[in-house]
């Protein structure tokens, strides 16, 4: 059954850690907040509406991905000795996992599920929802930033690992950070154990910018969102009236970038904290970064892996690609 109990010493600094994150963050020049700071209880709904939105193309083309090739990927994952542990890094509503779930069911693998979010609200939900769904899955939900939670938890020793990082979730690095991302993951692994990562690829700039300033406004909810849980759990007093939504996309360096733009001159203050704005003052907020399928192959390589197979959408505008340690 699914469970949070690895996550409860870590959900008790959470509040803490929010503050001094957001501190530290407004207090740089230019200002920035850490993104995982979006998925509150408000902030998850408001993501899941997004990933329903049409111009969010990532959801539509990932999930076309697992609905169209699930039996394949399995192939990929299942061999002599087929019992491994999946970890899946940020699984969200596991609407795409579900379908790689059910192929591995079907295909009598032997493993054990292993979900881990920052969002205690995501892990709550999964508790309610997969074993009414999958009765059979053994499942271990965990609470906490994901490196941190595997190192406390433990992995178990002779156990091969396949893990799962979907939606692009790596693209919300920099180039360089991504590499830290997958160097350290590496660590985690033994020769043998796989990987399978989506990434978000380079095409028309258009498309790719109005993923991020969708028709309905919601990512614009989203991003001040933010704002409101600063205000709700840090007890800051943002004018979140007196604040916009800004995305921009480079096609040269594949990087798009949403802000938060402050629009008059003001004063926020937390506890213990003042922090002045200047009017037209951006708080950079979070990256998406885009990617070549050259350069996917060449992170693997770079960074302890061999990339094993790839699979796309009809589009080719998004790509999961499975990379085995050696």
């Amino acid at each position: 059954m699914l469970a949070t109990d690895a996550g409860e010493s870590r959900l008790k600094t959470d509040s803490n850690e929010f503050y001094c994150d957001v501190i530290h963050g407004l207090m740089q020049t230019p200002k920035r907040l850490p993104s995982k700071y979006f998925y509150d209880k408000k902030g998850d709904s408001l993501f899941e509406a997004i990933m329903m939105s049409p111009d969010y193309y990532l959801t539509t083309c990932e999930m076309e991905i697992f609905t169209r090739q699930a039996n394949e990927i399995v192939g990929f994952l299942t061999g002599p000795d087929t019992a491994f542990e999946l970890i899946e890094l940020g699984p969200g509503n596991c609407a795409k996992s579900v379908h790689l779930l059910g192929a591995l069911l079907a295909a009598k693998a032997s493993f054990n599920y292993v979900p881990i979010d920052i969002s205690e609200n995501v892990i709550r939900e999964l508790a309610c929802f997969l074993p009414a769904a999958f009765p059979d899955l053994q499942c271990d939900g965990l609470v906490g930033d994901y490196f941190d939670t595997m190192a406390f938890r433990g992995l178990i020793p002779g156990k091969r690992k396949v893990v799962m990082c979907l939606g692009g979730n790596i693209g919300n690095m920099t180039i360089a950070d991504a590499n830290r991302f997958c160097s350290t993951l590496r660590g985690f692994l033994q020769p043998g154990d796989q990987c399978i990562i989506g990434f978000d690829l380079v095409k028309n700039p258009a498309v790719i910018k109005r993923a991020y300033d969708d028709g309905e406004g919601l990512t614009r909810q989203f991003n001040l969102n933010l704002l409101e849980r600063m205000n709700r759990e840090l007890a800051a007093d943002f004018r979140v009236d007196h604040f916009d939504h800004y995305c921009s996309y480079d096609p040269l360096t594949g990087s798009a970038k949403s802000y938060l733009v402050c629009l008059r001159e003001m004063v926020v203050h937390l506890p213990g904290a003042s922090i002045p704005f200047e009017k037209d003052e951006c708080i950079w907020t979070e990256i998406s970064q885009k990617y070549t399928k050259s350069q996917v192959r060449q992170m693997a390589i770079d960074n302890g892996f061999t990339p094993t197979a790839e699979f796309l959408d009809t589009r080719s505008w998004f790509m999961d690609t499975i990379w085995t340690a050696v």
